[in-house]
C-alpha cells in the first residue's frame, strides 16, 4: 500500500496539467458537468416531492388496515364502496374497529383573496380519531359544530392574513358551492401535486358539502386491529371474508399503492425519470466532447509517449484521470446550486423539495459513471494511435 502511494506521489499529474493548461476550455467543461448535475438533482428532487407529497395523507391515516374500492386509482380519485363492508369486517377475529372516511375534492374561495382553488376535504366521525395528526385530534370538538372545518396551514396559496386571524382565536368564513363554512382551526400536513391543501371536518359536515353523496357510500374503511394480532394476518382474513367489491390493504401497502400510481401510471412520474436520463446523457456528451478534443489535440504527443515505450494502459490512465477530475470538480457547483433552487421551489410551491445525503451520493455516482463512460468512448482513437502514422 505504501509503495502504491509513493508511486502516485512520484507520478506526473499529466491529466491535471493538460486540463488546467486550457483554462477556458476547462471552465466550460466544468460548467457543462455542473449543468448536467443540476438537471439531475432538480428532476430527482421534484420526483421525490411527487412521491412524498402525494403519500403524506396516506401515511397520516390512523389505521392498521385500509379498505378501498378496487376502482380507486389514487387519493384524488377514490371510488366508493358500501359501508356495510365495515360491519362485515368487524365480524373478523382481531378487528378492533372499522370506521368510514369520506374524501373528495372541492373548489372553495380562498378566504383571503376570494379566488377559487381546489382543496381536498376529509370527513370522519370525530368521536373516533382517524388521522395521526395531533393538531387535528386536539380540535375534534371544533369540527363537531355545523359547517366548521380545520384547515391545512401548509396549503399552497396566500393565506397569511387568514391564518393570523385563526391563530388569534377568530373564525374565518368562506364559501364552497354557495355554502358558507367556517375555518376555526389549523393543522399542518402540506400541499401535493393533486391538491393545494386539505380541509378536515366531521362526516356530517363533509356530506353537507357533497349533498349528492350517500352516507352509505364511503371512500375509505379504516380498520384497527386488537393488541396481539398482526395486521397482515387480519388483512388476509378480511380478504377471504369480504366480497370482491372491496380491496384490503395494510397501511404500508396502501402507501405503496399510492406511490405506485404516481410511479407507474401517472405521466408526470415518467417525465421526471426521463428528465434524469436526459441530464445524464447531456453530461456524457459534454464530457465526451471535452476528452475527445483533448485526445485529438494531443494525439502526436500520445504517439510520442508510445514510441518512448509507454503502454496503452498509462495513456488511458491519463484520460481517466482527466475524467475523474472533471467529475469531482464539476459535481461541487452542481451540488451547491440545487440547494438554492430547492429552497426557491419549496417556497413557491409548498412542496417537500429538499436535498438528501442519499440523493447527493446517487448523483455523485452518476457523475462518476458519466465521466468514466465518456472517457472510455474518447480513448478509442488513442488505443489505435501508431507513432509511425503520426510523423
Amino acid at each position: 500500500m505504501n509503495t502504491f502511494i509513493q508511486e502516485l506521489q512520484r507520478r506526473t499529474p499529466l491529466g491535471w496539467l493538460q486540463l488546467s493548461y486550457h483554462k477556458n476550455r476547462f471552465l466550460v467543461a466544468l460548467s457543462g458537468i455542473a449543468f448536467a448535475d443540476v438537471l439531475m438533482f432538480m428532476q430527482l428532487g421534484f420526483q421525490n416531492a411527487l412521491y412524498d407529497s402525494n403519500t403524506r395523507l396516506n401515511r397520516a391515516l390512523l389505521a392498521d388496515i385500509v379498505l378501498i374500492s378496487p376502482q380507486s386509482r389514487n387519493m384524488q380519485n377514490l371510488a366508493t364502496f358500501s359501508r356495510r363492508r365495515l360491519l362485515q369486517a368487524e365480524d373478523i377475529p382481531g378487528v378492533k374497529s372499522a370506521a368510514p372516511m369520506y374524501i373528495g375534492l372541492i373548489t372553495w374561495k380562498n378566504p383571503q383573496t376570494r379566488r377559487k382553488t381546489s382543496v381536498q376535504a376529509l370527513g370522519f366521525n370525530p368521536e373516533q380519531p382517524a388521522l395521526n395528526i395531533p393538531e387535528v385530534n386536539n380540535q375534534l370538538d371544533k369540527i363537531k359544530l355545523p359547517d366548521h372545518f380545520v384547515f391545512d396551514r401548509a396549503a399552497r396559496g396566500e393565506y397569511n392574513e387568514a391564518f393570523s386571524q385563526i391563530d388569534a382565536g377568530q373564525t374565518v368564513t368562506t364559501e364552497v358551492d354557495k355554502r358558507t363554512i367556517s375555518i376555526s382551526g389549523l393543522f399542518k400536513l402540506g400541499a401535493s401535486f393533486g391538491a393545494d391543501g386539505t380541509l378536515v371536518s366531521s362526516d356530517e359536515n363533509f356530506l353537507r358539502l357533497f349533498p349528492r353523496r350517500q352516507p352509505g357510500s364511503i371512500n375509505l374503511g379504516l380498520v384497527n386491529v386488537q393488541q396481539g394480532y398482526e395486521p397482515k394476518q387480519v388483512a388476509e382474513a378480511l380478504k377471504s371474508h369480504l366480497p370482491d367489491d372491496v380491496k384490503v390493504l395494510t397501511l404500508a401497502e396502501y402507501v405503496k399503492f399510492e406511490e405506485d400510481y404516481w410511479k407507474k401510471e401517472s405521466p408526470i412520474g415518467f417525465i421526471f425519470s426521463l428528465g434524469v436520463s436526459m441530464g445524464f446523457m447531456v453530461g456524457v456528451i459534454i464530457v465526451y466532447q471535452v476528452l475527445s478534443t483533448d485526445v485529438n489535440a494531443h494525439i502526436k504527443e500520445y504517439a510520442t509517449f508510445k514510441a518512448m515505450g509507454y503502454g496503452n494502459s498509462y495513456l488511458l490512465g491519463v484520460i481517466f484521470e482527466e475524467a475523474l477530475i472533471l467529475a469531482v470538480l464539476g459535481f461541487i457547483p452542481g451540488f451547491i446550486v440545487p440547494l438554492g433552487l430547492y429552497r426557491l421551489a419549496a417556497n413557491a410551491t409548498n412542496l417537500p423539495v429538499y436535498m438528501t445525503v442519499f440523493r447527493a451520493l446517487i448523483v455523485l455516482l452518476l457523475t462518476l459513471i458519466m465521466c468514466i463512460l465518456s472517457g472510455t468512448i474518447a480513448t478509442r482513437r488513442l488505443q489505435s494511435a501508431d507513432p509511425a502514422d503520426m510523423f
